[in-house]
């Protein structure tokens, strides 16, 4: 499914520039793509758009306190995933809305703890479906291996 939203982001510019559902599927398979990956992520990416639907509101709000997480997220995320948000909202790319929305997507993911690479994807996908402009070094970042497969 990683892999699948790396191949995404990097083909179309932005989530508009994507074809329809069944197009995108087509042209995934056409990629090499496994079905199960293709069904995983499309349904990931559709609930992407429920939730940044549901956290738009949020989005008009200045948000200045500190992030508690829950002992559920703390299992799943991890300590380096817990870090990797920090990082990106402590550097201005990841504004309080968009955390809440990273978390949410990372909690939708079956493996446990979260990779660091995997909540590199989140970020990248969330970022990604925002349209949000990010520096060329984070971008950097987001996109480097951390030898450290995307699918197990």
């Amino acid at each position: 499914m990683f892999d699948v939203l790396v191949y995404l982001f990097r083909n179309y510019y932005t989530p508009q520039a994507c074809p329809t559902a069944d197009v995108l599927a087509k042209r995934l398979v056409a990629a090499g793509f496994e079905h199960d990956d293709i069904d995983d992520a499309l349904g990931w990416l559709l609930g992407l758009a429920e939730v940044t639907e549901h956290c738009v509101d949020l989005a008009h709000h200045d948000a200045n306190g500190t992030r508690f997480y829950a002992a559920i997220e703390q299992r799943k995320l991890g300590a380096d995933a817990i870090g990797f948000i920090t990082f990106l909202e402590n550097s201005d790319v990841l504004p309080a809305p968009l955390r809440e929305i990273v978390i949410e997507r990372a909690m939708a993911c079956e493996s446990e703890p979260i990779s660091l690479e995997r909540i590199k994807v989140i970020a990248l996908m969330v970022l990604w479906s925002q349209e949000a402009e990010v520096d060329h070094l984070i971008l950097e970042e987001l996109l480097r291996p951390d030898g450290e497969q995307l699918c197990h």
